[in-house]
């Protein structure tokens, strides 16, 4: 069973894409500060059909300083890693001009400074490993058509854009793939709070006329770490219903 660790595993995008891998095969290991009800009754659903395919890791990824012990600790527990899917992230909004600086540095903390960091230590596990690897960084539609009050939300999106093209380049020689998966506005949490106007706004600009689901982003996500997609490295998927065809 190869082992995929999903960053924010326990809520919105990230339990789709961690319930997805594990029924595709692989072993899912979900980072969070904590577990909630919804995750563990997720865990038992999994046990049931394959035992150890679901599994949790407790980390807060604002301890940056402590990220390598984290990834060798996940090595010595689980086993070599396959992949890595960066998912967590924080969507704050606000106007530039009024956001409060520590939100901005938070963002940019978790948002860019954490999973690059999570992804050099998880690369140096898979090249210990010498089988290749799989990155995913879960950025967004945003990175690229920009969206008010989202300014430093965007900017961090594009920041994981960019590093998943320049990375892909340079571990490309290792077998390791490295490619981002952009959704468009998702039914999760993060968008929950959007004004009912927002939300028939941007379904009136998409191609199929909806939403993408969770789950469409975990199918993307899964078809980049799976074999099937050993030749598909630097790139950017969009899931948005063609919010931006």
């Amino acid at each position: 069973m190869r082992n995929v660790v999903v960053t924010g595993g326990t809520r919105g995008l990230g339990i789709a894409i961690a319930r997805k891998l594990a029924a595709d095969g692989y072993r899912a290991i979900a980072v969070a500060r904590q577990q909630n009800d919804h995750f563990a009754a997720c865990v038992q659903q999994a046990e049931a059909t394959a035992p150890g395919s679901l599994r949790f890791a407790a980390f807060d990824l604002n301890d940056i300083a402590f990220i390598p012990k984290f990834v060798a600790s996940l090595s010595e527990e689980f086993g070599p890693l396959h992949g890595l899917v960066n998912n967590a992230g924080l969507g704050t909004s606000g106007i530039l001009a009024t956001l409060a600086d520590p939100q901005i540095e938070r963002l940019l903390r978790l948002n860019v400074t954490s999973p690059i960091t999570l992804t050099k230590y998880a690369v140096r596990a898979m090249m210990v490993g010498g089988a290749g690897g799989r990155i995913v960084n879960i950025s967004s539609v945003v990175a690229s058509t920009g969206y008010s009050g989202l300014s430093v939300y965007a900017a961090s999106k594009a920041a994981l854009a960019g590093f998943t093209r320049s990375l892909a380049r340079e571990i490309g020689p290792l077998g390791i793939t490295v490619n981002c998966v952009a959704p468009g506005f998702v039914d999760t949490d993060m968008t929950g709070g959007m004004k009912p106007a927002q939300r028939a706004q941007i379904i009136r600009r998409s191609a199929l006329r909806r939403l993408p689901d969770a789950k469409d982003v975990a199918a993307a996500v899964a078809f980049l770490v799976s074999d099937a997609a050993g030749n598909v490295t630097g790139t950017t998927v969009t899931v948005d219903a063609g919010n931006t065809a």
